[in-house]
């Protein structure tokens, strides 16, 4: 019996990623909310820590992802490659900016202080919508 991918250890990778951000981003992060006594301050002291464990997770699956990619005998600029580009460019954006911000408005909330209001859970939204997308497409290539 042979392997239905051509890599299939970078194959299970994406999609573990793309699990992690389904489950985390659009089911947790909202539905923490609707248990029976969490309140704004408890559900975003447990949001801040689960999406800054949900951010070193992505960095271990975007490493396997890039030794992969130096492993594999495609060339590191084949147009399929952009769709793993694309989402590391994405974790970058979220490490580097969104994630920080984030984490103050979050920590402003729970110390009660007066937030303003901010669009930074939309590009967050949205970072992880194309960040999924993207994975899927780039899975593709690694079909036989």
């Amino acid at each position: 019996m042979t392997a239905a991918t051509k890599d299939p250890l970078a194959f299970a990778v994406i999609y573990l990623w793309i699990g992690f951000v389904c489950a985390i981003s659009f089911m947790e992060a909202w539905l923490k909310f609707r248990a029976p006594g969490v309140n704004l301050q408890i559900g975003l002291g447990i949001g801040r820590l689960v999406f800054n464990a949900l951010n070193k997770v992505e960095w271990v699956f975007a490493i396997a992802l890039m030794i992969s990619l130096f492993n594999s005998k495609d060339s590191i600029n084949a147009p399929s490659n952009l769709f793993f580009y694309l989402p590391l460019v994405l974790l970058i954006i979220q490490t580097t900016w969104l994630l920080p911000a984030l984490d103050t408005r979050a920590q402003m909330h729970i110390d009660g202080k007066v937030v303003p209001a901010s669009n930074l859970h939309l590009y967050y939204v949205g970072i992880e919508i194309t960040k999924t997308i993207s994975l899927f497409i780039y899975s593709i290539k690694f079909l036989k």
